[in-house]
């Protein structure tokens, strides 16, 4: 799949890749990015993903990459400005709110950008599972950089999340590739309960006997903090990761994940994008996920290895309410 997105691209046409999580879609903009003469614009919504893709690109040796986000120091700023003015950098990344700025986007169109890249582009979609409002207006800033051939990448997009991202990005007529989403070495397994406290005994006993590292998915925040406890009780270095946690924490939370300090995060969807860790051994689902695509994107932490992972899912029909 990867070949059959890049031919194009470097011919000059839109593309839309819809591929499984591992499957190397940064690949797709990082090979016609050393062919087409100018600045790589790759617009990633969080900005530990960006760093990621970042350090992963001067791991091997790839041209020069720079941020452009709010956590900056001023200096680090303008030295990554003056960087893209120059036309030293192959690679800028910055979040979608910052194509909001007028200057940014001034700025970005006197450097000449030859190729944009969308990434996490269900992002775009109001069906979709990361809705980001920021989305939205990417396709007027892209008007305002002259239209230069843009690249969408994501996981997960059913057909209607597909149109949805064409036509909010305003591609033309793009090439679309969706390839296969098996990943053969992830178990999937259902568990089904009548009674909630049945349910809870078994995501803690039966999480607590597992390989680790992995990932525990819950409904709510308060059910984060609970089975985090649960874990921690058990011996486990557990802890919780949601949207109410002061950033530090959550940062630490991520970065703790991520250096093998800790060996089970429980979280909301709001863990989520950004978490390339290869050695996941299981992610369970404590509740029913909101959706299909949600399921597919969260279970898809799992495995990046190749190795045998495993996927639970803990379900009551109330659940679903």
């Amino acid at each position: 799949g990867q070949l059959g997105a890049m031919e194009p691209l470097v011919q000059g046409r839109d593309v839309l890749a819809v591929m499984a999580t591992g499957s190397g879609k940064s690949a797709i903009y990082q090979v016609p990015a050393l062919l087409i003469e100018g600045t790589t614009l790759v617009i990633s919504p969080l900005i530990a993903l960006q760093n990621d893709q970042i350090a992963g690109l001067d791991a091997t040796s790839a041209p020069d990459a720079v941020a452009i986000n709010s956590r900056q120091r001023a200096s680090e700023t303008a030295a990554a400005w003056e960087t893209i003015r120059e036309r030293t950098v192959e690679y800028v990344f910055l979040a979608p709110e910052q194509l909001a700025n007028d200057e940014v986007v001034a700025r970005l169109s006197a450097a000449r950008v030859s190729l944009v890249v969308v990434d996490e582009a269900h992002c775009v979609s109001a069906w979709g599972h990361d809705f980001r409002p920021d989305y939205l207006r990417l396709a007027d800033a892209l008007d305002r950089l002259g239209r230069p051939p843009v690249v969408a990448l994501t996981a997960t997009a059913s057909p209607p999340v597909r149109q949805e991202i064409v036509e909010e990005l305003r591609l033309r007529d793009p090439v679309v590739i969706a390839s296969g989403f098996d990943r053969p070495n992830i178990d999937l397994a259902v568990e089904r309960y009548t009674a909630d406290a049945d349910k809870r005994r078994a995501v803690v006993e039966t999480v607590a006997g597992l390989e680790t590292p992995g990932l525990v998915y819950t409904a709510t925040r308060k059910d984060a903090e609970f089975y985090a406890a649960e874990l921690t009780e058990r011996g486990l270095r557990a802890a919780a990761y949601h949207a109410g946690l002061p950033a530090a924490t959550r940062e630490r939370v991520h970065h703790g994940f991520l250096d093998d300090e800790l060996e089970v995060v429980v979280a909301t969807s709001a863990f989520g994008m950004g978490i390339d860790k290869p050695d996941v051994r299981f992610v369970a689902h404590a509740s029913a996920p909101d959706s299909v695509d949600s399921y597919y994107q969260q279970i898809g932490r799992a495995g990046r290895d190749g190795l045998e992972a495993k996927a639970l899912l803990f379900y009551r029909p109330e659940d679903l309410s």
